[in-house]
């Protein structure tokens, strides 16, 4: 039986929804001041520049610390998100209740390439799921500042996938 299909804006809220209860759950998301930008499927993080993220203050330039930890949970945001895409885009998920979303991924694994520093101006990031199993995913991040294709940092990281 196929029913009338959900009005776009019904399904785009449902989406949205998702997002903001995963980023919620985390309280390092909101110290870094981390926001995420949803469009369709796809997420652009950013880490809103602060002078609390300088970290070489003679160049001055962000802490490596804090932009790996940027990509980091770009990359478990991005992950969450894909594993919940279908109960989402289905409506599945009671996203009132946070008991309802699964648990994150556990990081197992996080290499991070520095290309260059940091600037001193807000960063954005992008994630891709390389692979996702039932037990293990691997996540590519890259991050930038004012041209997505001169990236200062990227990383790979490998995840132990949550027990559904």
């Amino acid at each position: 039986m196929t029913g009338k299909p959900e009005p776009v804006q019904v399904i785009k809220h449902r989406r949205d929804a998702a997002l903001r209860a995963l980023v919620s759950g985390v309280p390092y998301i909101g110290f870094l001041g981390i926001q995420f930008d949803r469009r369709g499927d796809e997420i652009t993080a950013t880490l809103p520049y602060d002078d609390k993220l300088v970290g070489n203050p003679m160049l001055p330039a962000l802490h490596g610390g804090a932009t790996a930890a940027f990509l980091e949970v770009t990359a478990i945001v991005e992950l969450s998100f894909s594993m919940l895409w279908e109960d989402v885009e289905a409506g599945r998920i009671d996203l009132s209740d946070p008991a309802a979303l699964p648990r994150l991924p556990k990081t197992i694994d996080f290499t991070v390439d520095y290309l260059r520093s940091g600037l001193p101006r807000d960063s954005y990031a992008r994630a891709r799921v390389n692979r996702s199993g039932r037990r293990y995913a691997s996540v590519h991040v890259e991050g930038w500042q004012d041209n997505r294709t001169r990236p200062f940092i990227q990383a790979t990281g490998h995840f132990l996938m949550p027990e559904l």
